[in-house]
């Protein structure tokens, strides 16, 4: 009869696990805080996905032309099935779908801030793909190597379908550059609004970071928001300078001793007010996700019943 383990041994080989780097599977031990911290991490994540599907949405049946609309719903589409792969990962850690759906429509868990800003011109369409879809990738690759499995493999998957995004949303962007003028300064001025919004997505400074230090240690995260960020401000330059636009930071520029650039300092007042629900579309991105749960509350019923009367 094989002996029960105790909790400090069930411990040690969640530690020795880490230790190795080997990943953490949904039939291991792990510790509630670890549990937790996973959950809510995935959740935001998904629910990120899910209400990211407005912002470009509302340009669906605007888009300037056929080739364009179809990349557009296939863009979408994606960002729901990436919400998907994230809420199935998070059932593996014992996490109930409907109450996290329930718990975003309620603002008791929240998702990424960038999604809270308006959407005004199409050209906001391709700084999404360029400079949200990016930022994303930056801080998405690392998760490849998260040391939860489940959430590690969907980031596979994920990641090569944003890489394709923010490809797709440069190559728009270069082709209105090189369109009018009038598509020019749409250009520019949605990079103006975008820039800064997409260097919060990283989350706020370490020195602020309540949970950073932990998922490093759980091997959860890789970096630390800055060194996300930095990376992010390092890369975008001179796709921004092909691009022919100009980053709104008088500050920023290249620092030969670091071998990084240098950038001005984020407005954190507007980060945390748009993450406690006061942004410019907040409301709007919550209520418009709550009325199409309620609209769809007919279809899981009739699916729950078909599965019942198959059972």
């Amino acid at each position: 009869m094989t002996a029960t383990l105790s909790e400090k041994d069930l411990e040690q080989h969640f530690e020795h696990t880490l230790e190795r780097d080997q990943r953490i599977e949904p039939r291991d031990w792990v510790p509630d805080g670890y549990r937790k911290t996973m959950i809510r991490q995935i959740a935001q994540h998904a629910h990120s996905e899910i209400i990211g599907m407005q912002p470009e949405g509302n340009w669906i049946t605007r888009a300037p032309s056929l080739r364009r609309k179809a990349i557009l719903l296939a863009k979408v589409q994606d960002e729901a099935g990436h919400g998907l792969y994230l809420y199935s990962a998070a059932e593996t850690l014992g996490a109930d779908r409907g109450d996290l759906t329930e718990r975003l429509i309620t603002g008791r868990q929240k998702y990424s801030s960038i999604f809270n800003y308006p959407t005004l011109s199409f050209a906001d369409v391709g700084v999404i793909g360029w400079l949200v879809d990016g930022a994303a990738i930056c801080n998405q690759v690392p998760l490849c190597r998260s040391s939860y499995g489940p959430y590690a493999r969907a980031m596979i998957r994920i990641c090569k379908e944003e890489s394709f995004h923010q490809r797709q949303g440069f190559e728009l962007l270069m082709t209105m550059m090189k369109g009018t003028r009038a598509q020019r300064e749409m250009v520019q001025d949605a990079v103006n609004r975008w820039w800064w919004p997409s260097l919060m997505m990283f989350g706020p400074p370490d020195g602020d970071s309540p949970n950073t230090a932990q998922s490093m240690a759980w091997k959860i995260k890789r970096h630390t928001n800055d060194e996300l960020r930095q990376r992010f401000v390092d890369m975008s330059v001179p796709q921004a300078e092909a691009l022919g636009v100009t980053l709104p930071d008088p500050q920023l520029r290249w620092n030969e001793e670091r071998g990084h650039y240098d950038f001005g300092e984020l407005e954190w007042a507007e980060f945390k007010q748009v993450v406690s629900g006061n942004g410019p579309c907040n409301a709007e991105r919550v209520a418009h996700r709550r009325q199409a749960h309620e609209d769809g509350e007919w279809v899981r019923e009739a699916a729950a019943a078909h599965a019942r009367r198959h059972r």
